[in-house]
C-alpha cells in the first residue's frame, strides 16, 4: 500500500515497494497490448464506464506489490485490489481485468496519459493526490509497523523513540513514513530510502540500520521467513500531534466520476453485507483494517 505516501510519491522514476522479479516485462507486455483513449469526456461526469462496457475490458495500474496488487508465480493477477476490482467491474458490466504494472511513482502519470483505466494498488488517500485524481472511498485503512532485530533490542515502537534513542531509519522511496519521522523529529537528510520493504528488510538484517518503517500488513508479510527480524506491534503515527490513520483506494481520472460513483455504489453494498472483508481477509487484512472513513476525509488530510 499506503499514507499521505508522500508528496513526491507520484514522481516518474521512484517506487514505493515491488516484491516481484520481471514485473517490468510483464508491465511492457501490458502496456503494449491496450490502445489508449482520448482524455476529453463527451458527457458529465466522463463517458468510461460505457467505453469499458462496450469493450468488455478494463486496464488496471499495478504496483507489483504483496498483498496490494501483482502478478502471482503463475502470472496471474492478484491481490487485495485486482481481486476486489474483478467483482466490482463485473457488476458494472465490464467482464475482464486486463493488467498494466508499472512502478509505484508512475501510477498517477500513467492513469492521467492513459496507460491504464484505473488505479488499482491500494494506493493511500491523502490531499496531495487528490489534486491529482479522483479517489473512491477507502477498501481499507492501514496503520504502520517497524521492521526491527529479533527482541526489539532498542525498544523502537513509535518515531519518537527512534528520534529520542537516535537509532538508524530507513523506509522506502515515496512512502508516507519520511514524514512522520520528520515529524517526529528525525532529519530527512539521515534517512536511509531504499526501493521497498524488501531492501528495508535486507537494510536491517545487515546492520546498516536499526529499523525500516512501512505499512503494517507489508511489514507483517515481509519478515515471515526471517530469522534474524521481526514486526513491532501495529501503531497509529503522529500527524499534527494526532493519531493518523492512513486508507487506500482506488483512483480515477478527475473526469471520470461517473465511473468513479458507480464504484463506490457497489464498494459501499460490499461494506454493508461483508463481502468485502471475505474478499480482502485471504490477503492478511483482518477487522482491524475494515474502515467506514470516505474519500472526502482524507482527502481534506
Amino acid at each position: 500500500m499506503a499514507p499521505p505516501r508522500t508528496n513526491d510519491a507520484e514522481k516518474p522514476g521512484t517506487t514505493r515497494r515491488s516484491l516481484l522479479a520481471g514485473i517490468a516485462a510483464v508491465g511492457a507486455l501490458g502496456a503494449a497490448g491496450c490502445s489508449r483513449v482520448a482524455t476529453a469526456s463527451t458527457t458529465r461526469g466522463g463517458d468510461l464506464l460505457s467505453r469499458l462496457k462496450a469493450q468488455g475490458v478494463v486496464r488496471l495500474g499495478i504496483a507489483g506489490e504483496i498483498p496490494f496488487g501483482y502478478i502471482d508465480k503463475n502470472g496471474n493477477l492478484t491481490g487485495e485490489a485486482p481481486e476486489l476490482a474483478k467483482v466490482i467491474f463485473k457488476r458494472l458490466g465490464v467482464d475482464r481485468v486486463q493488467p498494466v504494472p508499472t512502478e509505484f511513482g508512475s501510477l498517477i502519470p500513467g492513469l492521467n496519459s492513459q496507460q491504464f483505466d484505473v488505479v488499482s494498488a491500494g494506493m493511500y488517500i491523502n490531499p496531495e493526490r487528490c489534486q491529482q485524481v479522483i479517489f473512491a472511498d477507502p477498501d481499507y485503512q492501514m496503520l504502520d509497523s517497524f521492521i526491527v532485530r529479533k527482541g526489539n533490542p532498542k525498544g523502537l515502537h513509535s518515531y519518537k523513540d527512534v528520534v529520542a534513542k537516535k537509532a538508524k531509519f530507513a523506509t522506502g522511496t515515496g512512502y508516507a513514513e519520511i514524514q512522520y519521522a520528520v515529524e517526529a523529529g528525525y532529519k530527512e537528510s539521515e534517512i536511509l530510502i531504499v526501493p521497498d520493504q524488501v531492501a528495508g528488510l535486507n537494510a536491517v538484517e545487515a546492520g546498516r540500520v536499526d529499523v525500516f518503517a512501512g505499512t503494517a500488513l507489508t511489514v507483517r508479510e515481509v519478515v515471515k521467513n526471517s530469522r534474524k527480524t521481526e514486526a513491532t506491534r501495529p501503531f497509529a503515527p503522529l500527524v499534527k500531534g494526532k493519531p493518523h490513520v492512513d486508507g487506500g483506494g482506488f483512483a480515477f481520472r478527475p473526469t471520470e466520476t461517473g465511473l468513479r460513483d458507480a464504484f463506490n455504489a457497489e464498494l459501499r453494498k460490499m461494506k454493508a453485507s461483508g463481502e468485502l472483508f471475505r474478499v480482502l481477509r485471504p490477503f492478511g487484512f483482518g477487522k482491524a483494517e475494515m474502515t467506514d472513513m470516505t474519500a472526502k476525509e482524507l482527502c481534506r488530510g
